[in-house]
């Protein structure tokens, strides 16, 4: 077998396909790149050159593309055997959970290694072939970040051997220690490590600060700081000449450094480096983190459910023909509300320097509601784990942009309305000095009902009026309830640790579909640093909370689902002002 350079390469990528319709479309943001691109260039960044992207290996000059795993479930984070015999990989096959599996390449038969609840990450072969070092999760009840909703990800090394014998922990329990790389010895493994804490503070790649590189014995577990340069390390390597190698991403600099003061290529694009055997080339990926608000059909695990990708919270108005959302505006740092008919561009109906957050449709299809201003979403709960509040209001507008206005008044933050079926009315939160929870207005004279009086978020009206649905805040979790608009019959629906939310009804009342982080994470955190949350993963159920199912499967971020109506054969839109 040709093998340039002396390596194969080993990568997964997600192929997107034009949007259309089918039986159940649902529509929501994937915090993901648009695109990727895998790259190999010399060890300074020069001679960079692209390569073939789509579990696979290739030839590092770009041909033999050979596809090696083919089945529906998450397959990522592949590492050959040093005999080049078998590959160990990160897949859901077993239960959704991201577990490892050992390809044998032959046969293409594979098998699991690693199971339970916590997820296992970044495996990487001893060089003798005798042992696994990873990355997991596993015994972490995921905690929130201080004061947040997202969730820390604290991470030990691992080992175990290719038998599923053996299995040890490394490093240190109730931090983060990741990306494990074996020495050429085989004695030892590098990592880089951090505080649970900064799991969440450095996962946007938009902080400065530090973490550690460190060299575990894989014997003792002793552990030894490397020297290197300041700055978020990610993914460091031991190379031939004992030279450290390592991605940095933060505020400051973004890219490929060395210990000795080196750089290789840059660019706040690049992730996932690479080095070849013998330290003189890397393989990388580029990502195209651009995202659009015209969607973009995603696959899906259920066929009956078609999926797609837009802008933030995405909402289809009564007719299926279209939806509202909104997006921000970089270059005039805006927000704009955004209507999106099928097979036309996105234009928006309303421009603001504050946020435009949440559109709901009025069962008539002429006016939507959303909140308008500040909205607190990087302040923390207090003490009795109320969200401060800021100057949001709930506004309306117009479905052609005209008659903007606010309809809520107050100290308080109003935010994420939903209308009733009649038209009549809206619920939405409301939380700050004049008390907390859901809220019914009456749209013809603005009289306030008081629905509950907790840390209740996202209702949204059902189809059939009968029921409420919302997120409620429990400890540290936020699970999934109904009530009737009468304030009885309050249910709990879902019972997972984490975070249930971000809901949207069926068109016929019968289901909701909503994000769920109880698959937890499915690579190192920090290595999905586009994704705020890259545990969320798209589910349906029931309306009582019976039937769930699990309809996305990746390392990303989705969110914010909106569940289109059937169209009619024939219809023509209202878009007339409100008089």
């Amino acid at each position: 077998m040709l093998r340039p350079l002396g390596l194969l390469i080993l990568f997964a990528l997600m192929l997107i396909s034009p949007f259309c319709w089918a039986v159940d479309h649902i529509v929501f943001l994937r915090i993901a790149p648009r695109e990727a691109k895998l790259f190999i260039s010399n060890a300074d960044g020069s001679g960079e050159r692209a390569g073939s992207a789509d579990l696979y290996r290739v030839h590092p000059d770009g041909t033999g593309l050979e596809q090696l795993t083919d089945d529906p479930a998450y397959d990522d984070q592949g590492t050959m055997s040093p005999d080049d015999k078998q590959v160990v990989f990160v897949s859901t096959r077993a239960g959704g959970r991201a577990n490892l599996w050992v390809l044998d390449v032959a046969t293409r038969k594979a098998k699991p290694l690693t199971s339970g609840e916590g997820g296992d990450f970044r495996p990487a072969w001893s060089p003798d072939g005798k042992w696994i070092a990873f990355s997991s999760d596993r015994g972490s009840s995921l905690p929130p970040a201080k004061g947040r909703w997202e969730r820390l990800h604290l991470v030990d090394i691992y080992l175990i051997r290719p038998d599923g014998t053996g299995l040890k922990r490394l490093s240190a329990n109730g931090n983060f220690c990741g990306g494990p790389k074996w020495t050429q010895d085989g004695k030892s493994v590098v990592a880089y490590c951090m505080t649970a804490e900064e799991t969440w503070t450095y996962r946007g790649g938009d902080q400065d600060g530090e973490t550690q590189l460190v060299q575990i014995n894989a014997e003792t577990g002793a552990t030894k700081p490397l020297v290197a340069s300041p700055g978020v390390k990610l993914t460091p390597s031991m190379l031939a000449s004992g030279e450290i190698a390592y991605l940095r991403n933060d505020k400051s600099a973004h890219g490929v450094f060395y210990a000795n003061g080196k750089r290789g290529p840059t660019g706040s694009d690049l992730y996932s480096p690479s080095w070849s055997p013998d330290g003189t080339h890397l393989v990388y990926s580029r990502y195209n983190e651009e995202y659009t608000a015209e969607p973009v059909k995603l696959w899906s695990r259920n066929p009956n459910y078609e999926l797609s990708t837009t802008a933030l919270l995405p909402a289809y108005d009564p007719t299926g023909e279209r939806f509202a959302v909104m997006k921000p505006d970089d270059a005039t740092k805006t927000t704009k509300l955004l209507i999106v008919e099928e097979g036309k561009p996105a234009r928006a109906i309303l421009e603001r320097q504050d946020l435009i957050l949440a559109p709901q449709w009025s069962p008539d299809g002429r006016s939507i509601v959303f909140g308008v201003g500040g909205f607190p979403l990087f302040t923390v709960f207090d003490s009795e784990g109320q969200k401060p509040a800021a100057p949001a209001q709930v506004g309306m507008v117009n479905a052609d942009g005209s008659r903007f206005h606010v309809i809520t008044a107050g100290p308080n933050s109003n935010a994420f309305p939903s209308f009733a079926p009649d038209g009549l009315r809206i619920v939405y939160r409301t939380t700050g000095p004049d008390g907390t929870g859901l809220r019914i207005m009456n749209l013809n004279d603005h009289s306030i009902t008081v629905l509950t009086t907790t840390y209740d978020n996202f209702p949204m009206w059902s189809p059939r009026g009968d029921l409420i649905a919302f997120v409620r805040k429990i400890g540290d979790d936020f699970e999934i309830f109904t009530i009737r608009p009468d304030g009885k019959g309050v249910t709990q629906l879902t019972h997972t640790k984490g975070n249930d939310a971000h809901l949207g009804w069926s068109p016929d009342g019968e289901r909701i579909v909503f994000t769920s982080s109880r698959m937890g994470f499915k690579d190192e955190a920090l290595n999905t640093d586009t994704a705020a949350q890259p545990y969320g993963e798209i589910f349906v159920m029931r309306y009582d909370g019976t039937q769930v199912e699990q309809l996305t499967d990746n390392q990303w971020e989705d969110g914010g689902p909106s569940w289109q109506p059937r169209k009619a054969a024939t219809h023509a839109a209202t878009t007339a002002p409100v008089r």
